[in-house]
Formats: C-alpha cells, sequence, structure tokens
C-alpha cells in the first residue's frame, strides 16, 4: 500500500530534499507541495492524501492553523510536525491543532521515512528526543496556573488511569510496562482502550488529556 504525501514547507530546497528522498521508496508517494499553509489546506482538500509533512513556520497561515483545519475534516489526513524545536517556541500549540506526529529537521533520514510510515499507519509519534522537551516546554508555558487536583476521569479503570498519567509524561509502552510491572503487550493493549474510550485520534491527544485532567502536572514532568 503506497502511502500519498503532501509536503508543505516554504524553503524550496527542503521540500526538494523530502521529495527526492521519498521517490527512491516504493511505498511513499509525493502528491503534493505547498509553501505555505492555506495552500497546504487546498491541496489536502484537492488530492487526500494519507500524510502531511508539515512545517510549523510559513508566511501566511501558519503550520499550526493549518493542521487545525486540516484534521477537523471528517477524513481528515494525518500531520505529521517537522521543526526545528530549539528555535520554535509554539510546536506545544500543534498537539491541540491535531498534529499525529513531531520529528525534527536535523534527524536521520532513515528516522524521518519511519516516521512517516508510522504516522500513516494510524499510530502517533514523537520523536524521543523531543517528547520530554515538548512536555516540558507545554509545562512551563503552564506553570503559573495553580495545579488542579486530579479529578475522575469517566468511564475509565484505576489501571487505565495509571496509564493515561504515565502516557501524559511521555513515557514508551516499554517503559509504562516496566513501571506498572505489566508486559509490553498489556501497556499497549491499556493504550489501545483509552484511545477507544476517550475519542482520542492518537497517543499525543492523550497527552492532552492528561493534562487537561490534571493527571500531570509540572512537578512530574519526565526528565529531559
Amino acid at each position: 500500500m503506497t502511502v500519498r504525501v503532501v509536503l508543505a514547507d516554504d524553503q524550496p530546497l527542503v521540500r526538494s530534499g523530502l521529495r527526492v528522498l521519498m521517490a527512491d521508496q516504493p511505498d511513499l508517494e509525493v502528491v503534493g507541495e505547498a509553501c505555505d499553509g492555506a495552500e497546504a489546506v487546498r491541496l489536502v482538500d484537492e488530492v487526500g492524501p494519507d500524510v502531511v509533512v508539515m512545517d510549523i513556520r510559513m508566511p501566511g497561515m501558519d503550520g499550526i492553523e493549518a493542521t487545525r483545519l486540516i484534521t477537523a475534516t471528517p477524513a481528515a489526513a494525518r500531520v505529521l510536525i517537522l521543526t526545528t524545536f530549539d528555535e520554535d517556541d509554539h510546536v506545544y500549540g500543534a498537539l491541540r491543532a491535531g498534529a499525529s506526529g513531531f520529528v525534527v529537521k536535523d534527524m536521520a533520514l532513515d528516522d524521518l521515512l519511519t516516521a512517516v510510515r508510522v504516522v500513516a499507519a494510524g499510530d502517533a509519534l514523537i520523536a524521543p528526543g523531543v517528547t520530554r522537551r515538548l512536555i516540558a516546554d507545554f509545562v512551563g508555558r503552564t506553570a503559573t496556573v495553580p495545579e488542579r487536583a486530579p479529578r475522575p476521569v469517566e468511564g475509565i479503570t484505576e489501571r487505565e488511569r495509571e496509564v493515561l498519567t504515565l502516557v501524559g509524561r511521555g513515557r514508551s509502552n516499554t517503559e509504562i510496562a516496566q513501571d506498572l510491572f505489566i508486559t509490553v503487550a498489556t501497556a499497549k493493549s491499556h493504550v489501545s482502550r483509552l484511545l477507544t474510550k476517550l475519542g482520542a485520534r492518537d497517543r499525543v491527544q492523550l497527552v492532552i488529556t492528561a493534562y487537561d485532567m490534571g493527571l500531570v502536572t509540572a512537578g512530574h514532568c519526565a526528565p529531559g
């Protein structure tokens, strides 16, 4: 099965490099390129890609607003944010906009291709080095808000609540399994049930839910 991809970046060199990279992959096909968010939204509507590789900082409509519009459609394409995290203080906003993954522009090319495939398959992916820093950034922005006491999340078990808390701290399924003394398969099963019960598109939205419900606070952020 071929994954159809739209590239959205205001730098022609970046788009060209990604297009050439994906041209050598039999399971990836670039079906459109956009130089800003508005063009990305239009292209998604026209060609119906599986994944949009989206830069954040673009002229006119930025990647966050474009992501919000794209993921709001019924048959939404999945958005993989491609960013220079050290310079971008708006990355966490894309979480709420519905992005399914985050990768950095200086990551290994093979890892970038893997990220596209993972997101296309319906999973969420945040580059390991970005996950904890992204969560720390999110926490730092909400640190001035009084901490809320964790409140019950309706419809989930106590074990699922524990898993949701760990997901919110940026823990992988393997790490969750180690923390809770369960198998990786069981951890994955709990995450899958949480996605269904909470109506979340992917793991990224579970992170947001954990923060919104007060299950994760500034004092419990995963280490960088």
